[in-house]
């Protein structure tokens, strides 16, 4: 799948936050990029513009191309719920996104490159789609082979973050995706309703 490769830390700068996690050269420039960047009296953003840009966030923070977030979006209008939070909670239980969350990888990018290597599983079976969409009780693992792998091992050990809508066992290496989390249990920085308002017009 074609994908963002190109610099994140310009990208972080444009939306004023480290969407990709921890930046270094984000922190001593946190102003948006270009010529005008630091300059205080930029214009004022119209609606359609600020919708515009917290879409472009969500795709930017979750590692999803247009189309795929367009799909997403018609799949969130049709479920019940409200529009904005499930859609928030499909990125969510994305496979790659578990993969991040669990601590296996220590970002995205890298979460979606062991999914299609092959080094993760679901319930027990090899998955390489960093989209594919986990139900509520899905085990997520790392395969027998690849359990000594030193990314996957140093990821884990420098991972804090704990998500009450996900267990993990570090001796099996493997978690359970245990529910589709609350809004409140989604810590991204995303206005949905924006997204939502964006698509429906």
């Amino acid at each position: 799948m074609a994908r963002y490769t190109g610099p994140k830390t310009k990208i972080a700068r444009k939306f004023g936050e480290a969407i990709f996690g921890e930046d270094k050269a984000f922190e001593k420039r946190n102003y948006p990029p270009g010529q005008h960047g630091n300059n205080r009296r930029r214009g004022k953003k119209s609606e359609y513009a600020i919708q515009l840009m917290e879409k472009q966030k969500a795709k930017y923070t979750y590692g999803i191309l247009e189309k795929q977030f367009r799909n997403m979006f018609k799949k969130a209008t049709a479920a019940p719920g409200i529009t904005g939070e499930v859609l928030l909670q499909l990125c969510e239980s994305r496979l790659d996104n578990v993969v991040y969350r669990m601590g296996i990888a220590p970002s995205r990018s890298a979460a979606r490159q062991l999914v299609s290597h092959r080094h993760i599983t679901v319930n027990g079976e090899k998955v390489n789609i960093p989209s594919y969409q986990l139900k509520a009780g899905d085990v997520v693992g790392v395969r027998e082979k690849s359990k000594s792998l030193e990314a996957i091992t140093n990821s884990l050990a420098n991972s804090s973050n704990v998500y009450e809508w996900i267990t993990w066992n570090n001796e099996n290496k493997e978690g359970t995706y245990v529910s589709v989390p609350a809004r409140i249990q989604i810590p991204e920085n995303i206005n949905e309703q924006n997204i939502v308002e964006l698509y429906s017009k």
